[in-house]
C-alpha cells in the first residue's frame, strides 16, 4: 500500500508534528507499506516525483527531537522559494493523490481545524482521522465548550476575551488563560493574580485573536482516548514541576504518565463514558483524545478534544493502546484500516 505521512506545516506545533510524523513513517515502513514522509508546507521539489514511492530513501533521517521551545515559524516560511503562496508546498497534492491513504500527522491550526480535511475531500484524497466538520468543532475551544454545556458534558466555566476587549476577568482568580484555537499548551498560563492575568493575556494574544479565560480546576490531570468509538484506559499525567506545558509534554523524563490511571473503577468508568459522549457530541470519527482535570472531590471536567493526538515518543495515545495490548505499529495499522473503511 502507498502511504503518505503528512506532517510539519506552519503551526506552532510544527516540531511536534514532525516528531509524530517520523515515528508514524518508521512504523508504516516496518508494516511493509511503501511510505513517503512529506512536509505539508515545504513539500518536495525533485525530478522523480512519479516514482517517489519506489524510493529506498529514508525520508525521516533529518528530523530532530522536539526542542524545549516552539519553532520560529517565520524562518520556516522563508524556506519556501515561491514565498508560500499556498499552504500546500510543491508537489504535496500530487504525491497525496498518488497514495492509497494519507496518514495525517499534523498538529495545530491548519492540520486540525478541518481545512486540510475539507481540501482533501474535494480532491478525493483519502486520509486518516476525523472529518472537517468535527475537526472545526473541536479546534474552536469556545464552540466546543458551548456544545459541552448544552449536552451536559462537565467542563470548567469559561468566557471568551477578544483582542482589544480585555479588562478585568469575570472568572474568579486563579484562572486559566489559553488560546481559543491551539494545542500543545502553547499560549496557556495559570494566572493567580491580576498582574499574572494581564501577562497571560498578552502571551495568549501572540497566537490567537480570541482567548478563553477558564475556571482553574485544582487536582489531577487525566486523558482518555476514544478509538473507533470505544474509550481506552485512562492516563494520569504528573509533571515533575509546573503544569503540563509544552516543555513538559515533549521533553523525555519531564513528566510521569501512569496508565492505567490510579483512580477508582467508578471514576474510570465515568471519565470513559464522558469521553465517548464528547466523541458523539463533537461528531468525531475514527479516534480522538479527550483531556480532563479531576478536582479534589473526584469530579471530572473535560477541557477539550484533540482530533489528531500526538504520536511522538512521549505521546499518550500509544500508551493507552499499549495498555490493552495494541503495539505502536498495530495502532498505526488500525488507524489506516479505519480510514479505508469508508
Amino acid at each position: 500500500m502507498k502511504v503518505v505521512v503528512l506532517a510539519g506545516g506552519i503551526s506552532t506545533e510544527r516540531d511536534v508534528s514532525l516528531s509524530s510524523g517520523k515515528m508514524i513513517y518508521q512504523a508504516v515502513k516496518r508494516l511493509g507499506h511503501q511510505a513517503v514522509l512529506l512536509d505539508v508546507y515545504l513539500g518536495m521539489e525533485r525530478e522523480d516525483i512519479e516514482t517517489i514511492f519506489e524510493s529506498d530513501e529514508d525520508f525521516a533521517k533529518d528530523i530532530a527531537d522536539v526542542k524545549e521551545i516552539n519553532p520560529d515559524i517565520s524562518a520556516v516560511k522563508a524556506m519556501r522559494r515561491d514565498g508560500g503562496k499556498s499552504y500546500f508546498g510543491p508537489n504535496v497534492i500530487r504525491i497525496c493523490q498518488m497514495a492509497d491513504v494519507v496518514f495525517l500527522g499534523l498538529h495545530g491550526e491548519d492540520g486540525e481545524n478541518g481545512k486540510v480535511q475539507a481540501a482533501f475531500d474535494l480532491l478525493g484524497i483519502r486520509y486518516t482521522g476525523t472529518d472537517f466538520v468535527s475537526s472545526a468543532l473541536s479546534m474552536d475551544k469556545s464552540l466546543a465548550k458551548e456544545l459541552f454545556m448544552q449536552n451536559g458534558i462537565p467542563t470548567p466555566a469559561g468566557t471568551v476575551v477578544k483582542r482589544g476587549q480585555q479588562g478585568k476577568t469575570r472568572i474568579p482568580l486563579p484562572c486559566v488563560v489559553k488560546v481559543c484555537s491551539g494545542g500543545s499548551s502553547i499560549g496557556v498560563s495559570i494566572a493567580r493574580n491580576e498582574d499574572e492575568y494581564e501577562a497571560a493575556l498578552q502571551d495568549a494574544f501572540r497566537y490567537d485573536d480570541e482567548v478563553i479565560v477558564e475556571q482553574y480546576i485544582e487536582g489531577r490531570e487525566l486523558t482518555c482516548c476514544v478509538l473507533d468509538g470505544k474509550a481506552l484506559p485512562i492516563v494520569e499525567i504528573v509533571p515533575k514541576e509546573g503544569f503540563y506545558d509544552y516543555k513538559n509534554k515533549y521533553q523525555a523524563g519531564a513528566t510521569e504518565e501512569l496508565c492505567p490511571a490510579p483512580i477508582s473503577e467508578e471514576s474510570t468508568r465515568r471519565i470513559q463514558k464522558i469521553s465517548e459522549d464528547v466523541f458523539r457530541v463533537l461528531r468525531l470519527k475514527k479516534y480522538a483524545r479527550m483531556d480532563f482535570m479531576m478536582d479534589q472531590d473526584g469530579n471530572p471536567y473535560c477541557l477539550e478534544a484533540n482530533t489528531l493526538p500526538g504520536m511522538t515518543p512521549t505521546s499518550l495515545i500509544p500508551q493507552e493502546a499499549a495498555a490493552v495490548g495494541i503495539s505502536y505499529d498495530q495502532l498505526c495499522q488500525k488507524i489506516i484500516d479505519m480510514a479505508l473503511e469508508d
